[in-house]
C-alpha cells in the first residue's frame, strides 16, 4: 500500500478516537494528535530534523473546522464577549503567527521535549483542575495584549488552540465561565488559523518534504483527521450524559503522564 494512503487510513482512526475523546472530555485535540502524528510520520519519509514541526503544524491545522464549529454555537448562544475582541485578538494573531517562526529556530528535539513537558503539565491540571479564584475586572489594554501574545505564542507552538491557557486566566479577570470558554473558542479558532498560515509560509523553503507536505502541513493526515472527527465528536457528546467522565479524564490523564514521559526520555 503507498505509503501516504496508509498515513491518510490511519489518520482516519485517529480522528476517530480525537474526536470522541474531545466531545467527551471537552479537551483539544493537539495532546493526542502530536504524539501520534510523531510515531506516524517517518512512514512517509519525514526527516526527524522536521518530524516536530510538521506534527504539530498539522494538528494546529485540523483545529480549524472544530474551533469554528463551537465558537459558532457559542456565538448563538450569547456567550461570546465581543468587547473583549478588540484588545486581546491583536496578540492572539501576532503570537500564533509568530510561533511558527520562532519554532524555526528549535530543534526538533527541543520542541518535542517541551511539548513533552506540556503534555505532562496539561495532564496535571485534567486529572487535578485548579480552583481559579476570580477578580473583579479585565487587566489594561496593554496586558491584555501581551498575555494573548504570550498564550497564542505557546499555543502555536505546541499545536492546541489555546482554551486550556486562556480559560484560566480569563476565569480570573472576573469573567464568567460560559463567556471564558465561548470566547476561547472564538480565540482558537483565529490561533488555529494564523498559526496554520504561518507555517505553511515557514515551511516553504524547508528541504526534502514529501509529497503531500503544504509547507509544514501534511495533507493527507490533516485529511484524515479532520474527516473521521467532524463524525466521532457527537458521539462522545452523546455518550459524556452517561459515561464516568471525572474518572474517565483521570484515566486519560495517566496514559497522557506516560505519553509525554515516553516523549521526553526518547
Amino acid at each position: 500500500m503507498d505509503s501516504m494512503l496508509q498515513v491518510f487510513i490511519i489518520c482516519l482512526f485517529l480522528g476517530a478516537v480525537v474526536g470522541f475523546f474531545a466531545g467527551l472530555l471537552g479537551i483539544g485535540g493537539g495532546l493526542i494528535i502530536v504524539p501520534a502524528l510523531l510515531y506516524i510520520l517517518p512512514s512517509v519519509g519525514i526527516s526527524v530534523t522536521q518530524l516536530t514541526h510538521v506534527a504539530i503544524a498539522t494538528s494546529l491545522a485540523s483545529i480549524i473546522l472544530t474551533s469554528m464549529s463551537s465558537a459558532t454555537a457559542h456565538h448563538k448562544r450569547g456567550n461570546v464577549p465581543w468587547h473583549l475582541f478588540k484588545p486581546i485578538m491583536p496578540g492572539i494573531v501576532v503570537g500564533s503567527l509568530a510561533s511558527a517562526f520562532v519554532s524555526e529556530q528549535i530543534s526538533s528535539d527541543n520542541l518535542q521535549q517541551t511539548f513533552a513537558i506540556f503534555v505532562v503539565l496539561m495532564a496535571i491540571q485534567m486529572a487535578f483542575p485548579l480552583k481559579v479564584k476570580t477578580g473583579d475586572d479585565m487587566p489594561k489594554f496593554a496586558m491584555l495584549f501581551m498575555v494573548s501574545v504570550l498564550i497564542a505564542l505557546i499555543a502555536g507552538l505546541m499545536g492546541i488552540g489555546g482554551g486550556v491557557l486562556l480559560v484560566p486566566f480569563l476565569s480570573y479577570c472576573g469573567l464568567q465561565m460560559r463567556q471564558a470558554v465561548g470566547f476561547s473558542s472564538v480565540t482558537g479558532m483565529f490561533i488555529a488559523i494564523s498559526g496554520t498560515i504561518g507555517y505553511v509560509i515557514a515551511g516553504f523553503d524547508a528541504p526534502n518534504l514529501p509529497p503531500g507536505a503544504f509547507g509544514f502541513i501534511y495533507l493527507p493526515a490533516l485529511g484524515g483527521i479532520i474527516i473521521s472527527s467532524i463524525l466521532c465528536a457527537p458521539l462522545g457528546v452523546k455518550a459524556a450524559s452517561t459515561w464516568p467522565t471525572p474518572v474517565l479524564r483521570k484515566i486519560f490523564a495517566c496514559l497522557l503522564v506516560v505519553v509525554g514521559l515516553k516523549l521526553l526520555l526518547s
